[in-house]
């Protein structure tokens, strides 16, 4: 049980909760909403202990285990399944334990570490980090490559899985969804329902809080208020609380009137002094319900395609991949004016590289990729905000894309896309994630594309955001191609889906609980107990299956020298802007930002590269 008596909370100067007074049991599953800014994460972080009440407190029941994701993963040796195996602290020092005494040969100790690990359930641990491990993506050669190998998003994945094998009796996870796919969002989906303790849960994913949720936590103006249900639910529940708070303060101003109309004529007159004075106290007594403040809702758009043919990408006989490596093999796709494609498949199937293929991005293995002379591609990928040049505001941004054009047709855009006034000439360095990926689309928007080709768009937005887009993309005459493992925004916008998997590309005639069905047949089919392997994407290409499962040699290693040097030339160049004497330099701080905005680019190409050689 968590209580809040009379919590109240500041960060800095701002009052984020004031007078909270509530109370969570033990099981409930609660869904922490709000917008940003309303103190979501600082909540949690007060929870933990590491950020006192600015008065009253809070009050958790007994020697309650916490658990939560970390939000910093260091550049560790250990290979990934060792990693996560150590989020069972008590199990993990056993079996230190157990080898230290067998390297001892202190039989003795021995017989107590066998004795501790019976106790902990110690010795199926191993197979229980391999299937945290398989459900959020990763497949079994890759749970022993070390944790320093994995970029950012895929460490996300593992501080996710150490926090889910830590034993706990709360919960508190942020974001959790962030940086996961569809089938990886399926199964945490299922992994919570089965939780039997108490789970806090920020998330801006309206079905992923539907399904998991029982309650909903809002914070809104300093105030948190418990709902039950899940996100839909709270939404019916406010909207009818607000209508009724109106409906409430509409009364109590007409009785204000009313009374103050009555003491202005008779408080002088000595006949009527008693009841003015009676009216006056009643109406000091009034409660002084506020009126409801209409929130003003986000809106974007997308500008309709200048020219908009309606035969805009064909695939034919397609083979893709990277290298020798086939990922996709003779795909037929095409892309026609008002098109709106969601791509469904297991993870590492190939949806991102379709995605790739697609933009043109990658080279083709074979068959033949035509595109409209028209054709103006719109594209979003996951490592698009990393492409956001440091130092720069969102004004210099467009301004790279439109250099000839004035100040105020960008600002006024910019506008559009919650960028007003002084935010245009804001660093993007301070921005947020919600709002570099905010940017990030408002530049794809700017070229007035005739393809949208989003991989992942909703990554760090939050869901009034998700809201505006969804209803930007509805309006948009183009054709679009979507991945998302947002099931609320890609069931609005799509209303056709392709599955991606073994190594095919086929239409799906079915909705996303179907899809959701035929996944968790799909996975069954696979070898279990942690060690399961990701999908056999190409099944009648042995050769490919053996690349994937032994990597080549010669390649690996140009890969990853090709990432070490990139590195390792990335340190030189930031150690060279952090002296004061290049500082002070313009002309080479220039020349150095633009060498690192290179390497940035080139380093995820070579990190993406090299992955792939582990698909």
């Amino acid at each position: 049980m968590i209580s809040f008596r009379n919590f109240a909370m500041r960060r800095g100067e701002r009052l984020l909760l004031s007078a909270v007074d509530l109370t969570l049991y033990g099981g409930y599953r609660v869904g922490v909403v709000g917008r940003n800014g309303t103190g979501k994460s600082s909540l949690f972080a007060a929870i933990r202990g590491e950020l006192e009440a600015d008065r009253g407190e809070i009050g958790l029941s007994g020697k309650l285990r916490i658990a939560a994701v970390a939000q910093e993963m260091p550049a560790l040796p250990d290979p990934a399944l060792d990693f996560v195996l150590g989020g069972d602290t008590e199990v993990a020092e056993a079996l230190a334990a157990e080898a230290r005494a067998v390297a001892a040969e202190d039989w003795d100790a021995v017989a107590a570490a066998h004795q501790r690990l019976e106790e902990l359930n110690g010795y199926d641990a191993r197979a229980r980090a391999g299937k945290l491990l398989h459900g959020l993506g990763f497949s079994a050669d890759t749970q022993q490559r070390a944790v320093a190998e994995f970029s950012g998003g895929w460490r996300v994945r593992l501080n996710l899985a150490c926090a889910l094998m830590q034993p706990s009796d709360l919960l508190l996870l942020d974001e959790p969804t962030n940086h996961l796919d569809l089938d990886a969002v399926l199964w945490l989906e299922q992994w919570l329902l089965k939780y039997s303790g108490t789970l806090l849960l920020i998330s801006h994913d309206r079905e992923f809080l539907d399904n998991v949720t029982t309650h909903t936590l809002h914070l809104h103006e300093g105030k948190a208020r418990l709902y039950t249900g899940g996100y839909t639910r709270f939404e019916r529940q406010r909207a009818e609380h607000l209508r009724l708070q109106q409906i409430a303060h509409d009364k109590e101003q007409a009785e204000r009137a009313h009374l103050q109309s009555f003491i202005d004529r008779f408080r002088a007159k000595a006949s009527k002094a008693k009841q003015a004075q009676s009216r006056m106290k009643r109406l000091a007594k009034l409660d002084g319900t506020e009126a409801v403040r209409a929130e003003r809702q986000l809106r974007i758009e997308f500008a309709q395609p200048q020219k908009l043919p309606h035969s805009l990408i064909r695939l034919d006989e397609v083979d893709a991949g990277y290298g020798d490596l086939r990922v996709l093999h003779d795909v037929g796709f095409g892309l026609e004016a008002g098109d709106r494609i969601g791509l469904l498949g297991p993870n590492g199937a190939g949806k991102s590289t379709l995605v790739k293929t697609l933009v043109g991005e990658l080279p083709l293995l074979a068959g033949e990729r035509r595109a409209h002379p028209d054709l103006r591609i719109g594209y979003f990928a996951q490592h698009t905000l990393e492409s956001l040049h440091a130092g720069r505001t969102p004004l210099d941004h467009l301004r790279e894309l439109s250099p000839d054009l004035p100040n105020q047709p960008l600002r006024d855009f910019l506008g559009k896309w919650n960028f007003p006034g002084d935010r245009a000439f804001e660093s993007v360095d301070g921005f947020s994630g919600g709002e570099r990926a905010r940017l990030a689309l408002a530049l794809v928007a700017w070229r007035q594309p005739n393809v949208l080709l989003l991989d992942e768009p909703t990554n760090h937005l939050d869901l009034e955001m998700r809201e505006a887009l969804a209803e930007a993309l509805s309006d948009f005459d183009g054709a679009i191609v979507m991945v998302s493992h947002d099931r609320h925004l890609i069931g609005l916008v799509c209303d056709t889906f392709w599955r991606v998997a073994n190594g095919g590309v086929q239409p799906f005639d079915g909705d996303l609980d179907e899809y959701a069905a035929w996944l968790r047949n799909y996975n069954g089919r696979e070898s279990d107990a942690g060690s399961a392997t990701v999908p056999k994407m190409v099944a009648a290409r042995p050769a490919a299956a053996a690349a994937r499962k032994a990597p080549n040699p010669i390649r690996l290693a140009q890969a990853e020298a090709r990432v070490t040097a990139l590195e390792t030339r990335l340190e030189q160049v930031d150690a060279e802007l952090a002296d004061p004497e290049v500082f002070a330099a313009a002309e080479r701080v220039a020349e150095l930002s633009r060498e690192r905005d290179l390497l940035l680019a080139q380093l995820a190409e070579a990190e993406q590269a090299w992955s792939a050689l582990y698909a």
